[in-house]
């Protein structure tokens, strides 16, 4: 028979998110709680994205946790691997591994009115738990695009993030869909191996050369021996980014000078006029994310690439066929095309307390408060939520601010004491998107003139928060008990299911 445990927490997925959500719990004092993980391990989006070149985009110092910082980054900007080596070392000295519960794929969470719990059922058991705590992360469930044709193609398939490394591509014919910041590093990874690489691009990202480079051993024993070091090394780096969100947020003019340094960027690498034009973009830069590389340029204006400067419109056998009705043949594809962001599929398996799914509640748009917590969902709290995502700093500092949030949260309903749960008042929700929307209609996001994955299907930008990290940490901090109505469990045990009574308690 399937097991079945109850705890206090039930942490969903092992990501930054999840690992930083049960380190804070522990350092609380609370031990009674499981991290769910469909995987074999942890990781999350660095252990599924294992493709060639993978590496971040922020820099190592400033993409780590402030309460385990690593003196032995070995580059300013580290690779995949390292980053996930990072995140095991994490797992196991806040002694994570005993609350982990790996290939335990969440398949459904259902709120159950009358005993104030989530009823988790997982791939490996069930569980019920007083406090969700979901950390899935946006980038977790890869996006594939519809194309006609695609099921026949006679060639291997697969998206960035489930990398076949099984797969030799050496002197393959290989098509690569979309230019995002995974295709701008697989790119120059591969294409000396190829036999020839085919670059199906919808839109040209802009793209900026990448600082990097190796750390040297004097400055990791530095660090080592004077911790002081690192965190200041630390704070520069998050001070530049915060000097720069009004940029992108309140004056997006003020970005011309970084668009003509991108110009020159490309200018500088790619000779041929007519291939310059194609990876212009049309769009004011940071309207998508700006993304880094000092290969990439380079790699598309080898003679073994061509960029087919519109989308793959259909797969004819072994041909793809672009919008733009150019034909190319190919024995592989590889989709960079990102991942479901505005539309999570964890929110098909949350059922709230009126018994409709997360999804369901978010057909019209994301929404929540502080992007922690949604209407309907008592006792249940998302980790990277909507309206949190940033466009130049580290997700990290984000994360750590929703880690301040839940722990107040279960700080709160420690004080309230019973068998009680917060449920977040739709009028709180609706009112902190009003203003988060109202900000947004000032930034590059939506004056810039692009489409991008921030966006959603109807336009609003669900993803990115329109300010500094340090404004919304301080927004954060603390749980106002007024955005929350209190729910108590019933003094008799009801004979059939009914809904609990709700109270209009305050903070006392």
């Amino acid at each position: 028979m399937a097991k079945h445990e109850n705890v206090r927490v039930a942490v969903i997925g092992s990501g930054f998110g999840g690992l930083g959500a049960a380190v804070r719990l522990r350092r609380e004092g609370i031990t009674d709680f499981v991290v769910l993980e469909r995987a074999d391990s942890v990781g999350g989006t660095w252990r599924d994205n294992s493709y060639p070149g993978c590496a971040c985009d922020v820099p190592s110092h400033l993409y780590s946790f402030s309460f385990a910082p690593n003196p032995d980054w070995p580059r300013t900007f580290s690779g995949q691997r390292h980053i996930r080596a990072y995140l095991e070392h994490v797992t196991d000295t806040f002694g994570i591994r005993p609350h982990l519960r790996l290939n335990h794929e969440v398949l459904r969470m259902e709120w159950d009115a009358d005993a104030l719990r989530w009823e988790i059922e997982t791939s490996a058991g069930s569980f019920t738990a007083e406090v969700v705590v979901s950390a899935t992360g946006p980038l977790s469930d890869p996006k594939i695009p519809d194309i006609p044709g695609l099921s026949d193609f006679p060639g291997k398939v697969f998206h960035s993030a489930r990398w076949d490394h099984d797969h030799d591509l050496a002197g393959k014919r290989v098509a690569v869909i979309g230019t995002g910041a995974s295709a701008i590093q697989i790119v120059p990874a591969i294409q000396p191996r190829v036999r020839k690489l085919t670059l199906f691009q919808r839109t040209p990202p802009w793209v900026m050369p990448r600082m990097d480079r190796n750390i040297t051993g004097v400055e990791r024993r530095l660090h080592r021996a004077l911790p002081v070091t690192a965190t200041l090394r630390r704070g520069l780096l998050w001070g530049i980014r915060e000097l720069q969100v009004g940029a992108f947020t309140k004056h997006p003019g003020e970005l011309g000078l970084v668009e003509k340094l991108a110009r020159a960027n490309i200018a500088r690498a790619v000779k041929d006029p007519v291939l310059r034009a194609k990876l212009t973009p049309s769009y004011r830069i940071g309207c998508k994310r700006i993304l880094l590389s000092n290969a990439y340029y380079p790699a598309v204006a080898q003679p073994n690439v061509d960029v087919v400067a519109s989308g793959l419109r259909e797969v004819r056998g072994s041909t793809l066929v672009g919008a733009d009705g150019s034909e190319t043949e190919a024995d592989v594809i590889v989709f960079g095309t990102g991942f479901h962001v505005t539309d999570m599929p964890i929110a098909e398996r949350v059922f709230g307390a009126d018994g409709h799914s997360l999804a369901d509640a978010w057909k019209d748009g994301m929404e929540s408060l502080r992007g922690a917590t949604a209407a309907g969902f008592p006792n249940w709290m998302t980790i990277i939520g909507p309206n949190t995502g940033l466009g130049n700093s580290s997700m990290i500092l984000m994360i750590e601010s929703q880690l301040n949030y839940m722990a107040d949260y279960l700080r709160q309903l420690n004080v309230l004491g019973g068998r009680a749960a917060l449920a977040v008042r739709p009028s709180a929700v609706h009112s902190w998107n009003r203003k988060v929307q109202a900000r947004m209609e000032r930034s590059v996001w939506k004056s810039g003139g692009c489409e991008s994955w921030y966006l959603d299907a109807n336009g609003r930008n669900t993803t990115l928060w329109p300010g500094t990290t340090g404004e919304f940490r301080r927004e954060t901090r603390r749980v106002d008990l007024s955005e929350y109505e209190v729910i108590r469990a019933p003094r008799t045990a009801p004979a059939a299911k009914n809904r609990p009574s709700r109270t209009k308690e305050a903070a006392q």
